[in-house]
């Protein structure tokens, strides 16, 4: 069975597809050919899989995220997701056990 968290945080095909046509296919951070599957909030942070959470990203900026240049990749990533969403929240982006996500 699979837990309410794991399905909460992973990356649907269709988020993907919607994520991949949002960015064009392409890296937000350096503009070439990415894939879709960068949290903006780790889903090891209970980021969920939604698109306003998700980033489409090259091999090598995905590894810089997850590294040494997060902190600066992560504010680039913040204004643009801000820049597509109008309401985008950092908060309704967590998946939290204690609320009713269904």
């Amino acid at each position: 069975m699979v837990s309410n968290w794991k399905k909460a945080t992973s990356i649907p095909l269709e988020v993907k597809e919607a994520v991949l046509a949002r960015d064009f296919g392409l890296c937000v951070f350096c503009g070439r050919k990415g894939l879709p599957e960068a949290h903006y909030i780790p889903r090891a942070k209970g980021g969920k899989g939604v698109e306003q959470n998700i980033l489409t990203v090259c091999r090598d900026c995905h590894r810089r995220l997850d590294g040494v240049d997060r902190k600066r990749m992560l504010a680039t990533a913040k204004t643009y997701l801000k820049s597509c969403y109008r309401n985008w929240s950092e908060d309704d982006l967590v998946y939290s056990k204690w609320r009713n996500e269904e």
